[in-house]
């Protein structure tokens, strides 16, 4: 080995002094130079080859330093790096093979080459420029064109597996810049495929919430109806018109609302996995506008084509208020409504949120959200509003067809044997199991706000009820039973206004049966004081004895 140094050492001294011979004159002597030059470096090249396959890790060293001042140093780090992935790549993980392979190679360079970080730095550069990206190629090619989901998921995985790949090298000494080294390689294996991943991504949401929706609907054999979607504006004038929503008169639904949990659930999964590749595969300054585009895509699908789909359906389901026997299915919806308005907002939080919370985009997902929540509240109350007039409508029905006017005025004084009468017994129950259904469809402040609208308009219904009968001493006896009934199921309502209002007209009930000559001091009472004395007078009106005790005459 010390020949070999001296003999490379002579011709190196003979190589630079030839190249100041002149060239006519010595170019037999020349050329013979140059042609052992190169012999002499093919032997050390050979000699190094044959060292690093046999793993003499002091031989390489001396030969590559001998190699150092050939022209053929190069050559030499070529063939380390070529013979070094020999047999590296053979397990499945392209990724983890790369690492192992960096890692082994790393703590073997410095022993074997005077610049040890061009050395692994050119390695690196060889794995991702060669073997990686065609195993990329491979991988994504094959899936570009005929299965986007596949095509997404791969290239998910495999830039996230490139970015880990290249964290883990980080830890290596690479000369230089190494973070802007890295980020160029990876650039430039995935730049043909990042420049129109939102395209893709979009594309692939568009197809798939589509076929999410149609297959729900197939299976219930449900021909979806076009309906009028304008925006908030045309939805308040509708309503000031008072016009009906514009699917024609009401419409069966069955009692199917309309939406599906398990909808909702695939469409957020296919959401979030699309927020999750936009985040990973987004340009950090496209990042918050393609966020947008996939929202987008999700209020396009579930907002507009789901739930407010269910809610104009549901509405057209809603029978006029006169109608007997309806069916009421729309508290339903707005039970599940809500529930899922509860799953989208959370996702907006945590999804979302992250990816816009610090551009200009951020104002314009909460605008957006905001319309739609409005949007979808104006008719959640327009069809509980309707809804209840429903109700209403149905307990006039069971009190026209069971209120007798002899309930009020027996033939019989003596021998009533009822403790309220039957029309009562049925409007409780009825009213009941609507105190009941709200409950399980709303959730705080809602069930509140709705009870009181509904307490209120069942008080006016029995108020007006008891205005149009005649009373006589038994009869108003058992209209205060009946009215004793109704105040429990006030009761159930948990509102003090409605209470309140059942209170006063339970005492406004005594005024059918008390004594003549004690009604001024009913009338100055503590819960009848403040009403209006015409309110009074209309009562006492009622009572059979009314012109025979002449009652008038306390009211003028």
């Amino acid at each position: 080995s010390s020949q070999i140094k001296e003999a490379a050492d002579i011709i190196q001294k003979l190589h630079l002094i030839a190249q100041e011979l002149p060239f006519d004159r010595f170019s037999e002597v020349k050329s013979k130079i140059a042609s052992k030059y190169h012999d002499l470096e093919c032997q050390l090249i050979q000699e190094f080859t044959s060292a690093q396959r046999r793993g003499e890790i002091s031989r390489m060293r001396e030969v590559a330093a001998v190699l150092l001042h050939f022209k053929g140093y190069s050559h030499c780090v070529d063939v380390y790096i070529k013979q070094c992935q020999e047999g590296a790549f053979l397990r499945n993980d392209v990724f983890e093979d790369a690492a192992i392979l960096c890692q082994r190679v790393n703590k073997q360079v410095g022993e074997v080459f005077s610049n040890p970080e061009t050395v692994l730095a050119k390695l690196i550069q060889n794995i991702f420029e060669v073997k990686l990206q065609s195993y990329v190629k491979d991988q994504l090619e094959e899936y570009r064109k005929s299965d986007a989901e596949q095509y997404l998921k791969n290239l998910y995985d495999l830039y996230t597996r490139t970015t880990n790949l290249s964290s883990k090298l980080m830890e290596f000494n690479l000369g230089t810049d190494k973070q802007t080294f890295l980020s160029k390689l990876i650039k430039s294996i995935f730049i043909s495929y990042l420049e129109n991943y939102i395209e893709v991504e979009i594309g692939y949401l568009k197809s798939r919430s589509a076929m999410i929706l149609q297959r729900y609907y197939d299976s219930k054999n449900h021909q979806k109806r076009s309906i009028g979607t304008g925006g908030i504006q045309d939805l308040k004038e509708r309503i000031r018109q008072r016009t009906n929503l514009p699917l024609g008169p009401s419409i069966d639904t069955h009692g199917e609302t309309f939406l599906s949990q398990e909808v909702v659930v695939n469409l957020l999964q296919e959401t979030k996995q699309a927020f999750e590749r936009c985040h990973r595969l987004s340009d950090p300054s496209d990042l918050p506008k393609n966020a947008f585009r996939i929202f987008s895509m999700l209020v396009e699908f579930l907002c507009t084509e789901h739930i407010d789909y269910a809610l104009e359906t549901g509405l057209a389901g809603i029978p006029s208020s006169d109608s007997k026997n309806a069916n009421l299915y729309f508290l339903d919806v707005v039970h599940q409504a809500n529930t899922i308005f509860h799953l989208f907002d959370k996702q907006f939080n945590d999804h979302l949120m992250p990816l816009i919370s610090s551009s200009p985009k951020l104002s314009e997902c909460l605008q957006k959200k905001k319309e739609i929540i409005e949007q979808m509240e104006v008719k959640l109350d327009m069809g509980i509003d309707r809804t209840l007039n429903c109700m209403i409508g149905q307990m006039k029905h069971i009190l026209a067809a069971e209120q007798k006017k002899t309930d009020f005025k027996p033939e019989d004084e003596n021998n009533v044997l009822i403790q309220y009468t039957n029309a009562c017994v049925k409007v409780c129950g009825y009213i009941r199991k609507q105190v009941e259904k709200i409950r399980n469809s709303m959730d705080g402040k809602n069930v509140d706000t709705v009870l009181m609208e509904l307490g209120v308009r069942f008080h006016r219904l029995i108020y007006e009820h008891l205005q149009q009968y005649s009373y006589s001493c038994m009869g108003g006896m058992l209209a205060i039973c009946d009215v004793a009934e109704y105040r429990k199921c006030a009761k159930d309502f948990k509102i003090a206004l409605v209470l309140q209002l059942f209170d006063t007209l339970h005492a406004l009930c005594n005024l059918l049966v008390v004594a003549p000559d004690n009604l001024k001091q009913v009338c100055s009472g503590e819960q009848l004081a403040n009403l209006d004395k015409n309110i009074l007078h209309s009562f006492v009106q009622l009572r059979v004895d009314y012109r025979s005790a002449r009652l008038a005459r306390h009211f003028s």
